[in-house]
């Protein structure tokens, strides 16, 4: 996996060069001083994963990645808890705080090589996982695990069969249901997507699951109508 570090901190950018040469999986392209250098040099080489310093001069961390043509995997490696929620939103994959232990590096490099398969799955026709942000960080969800996701405004909920806290991310409703294989989930409210193999009756225009019933909008009334066929 080809990465390029960005820190203006000489010091940030040897530890982070140390802990690469530590990982078989990471080729070092680059350790760039500041954003100027990392756009140079992903103009002219094709790059797999970034780990990038938030608080730099000129251009900072979070105005690089938000201003990113083509993005690839962003881990972002700060000192500053404070932009966590920042980075959230522009879809890092993780966020280190300095100093950055090897085996906390090892576990976002992980995530990355996860990631980075379940695209390329994602683009061959795999639908075995899917991955969203929740609590500052990308999660990896099983769909088989999926029993039903409840729309909170904003955020969903993501129910998990044996778990029973769910999974809190910023997603709306149409943009997961795209992520899920078709056939496997439908949308029965406009609070509600529901795992078909996970319904144990439909009675009254109520789905029951396993431990709750959840209620069948009027305008998705025709997939009862599809169900009792």
């Amino acid at each position: 996996m080809r990465c390029i570090i960005i820190d203006d901190e000489p010091l940030a950018r040897e530890l982070l060069e140390d802990n690469i040469r530590h990982v078989s999986r990471l080729h070092l392209v680059a350790s760039c001083r500041n954003a100027a250098e990392a756009m140079q040099i992903m103009q002219d080489q094709a790059i797999d994963l970034v780990f990038c310093d938030i608080k730099m001069p000129a251009i900072n961390g979070l105005q690089f990645v938000s201003n990113m043509q083509q993005k690839p995997m962003v881990i972002f490696t700060t000192a500053y808890k404070k932009f966590a929620f920042e980075g959230f939103e522009l879809e890092a994959l993780d966020y280190l705080l300095k100093p950055i232990a090897l085996e906390r590096f090892s576990a976002a490099v992980n995530k990355a090589v996860d990631f980075a398969r379940y695209k390329n799955s994602e683009k061959n026709g795999g639908d075995e996982s899917i991955y969203v942000h929740s609590e500052y960080r990308m999660i990896k969800i099983n769909i088989k695990d999926i029993e039903y996701i409840e729309s909170m405004q904003d955020y969903i909920k993501i129910h998990l069969t044996g778990i029973e806290k769910p999974i809190l991310t910023l997603l709306p409703m149409k943009n997961v249901l795209e992520r899920l294989p078709a056939g496997q989930f439908e949308r029965i409210h406009r609070s509600y997507i529901v795992a078909v193999k996970h319904i144990q009756s439909i009675y009254n225009r109520k789905i029951q699951l396993k431990n709750i019933e959840l209620p069948v909008g009027n305008n998705f009334a025709d997939f009862i109508k599809n169900w009792t066929r």
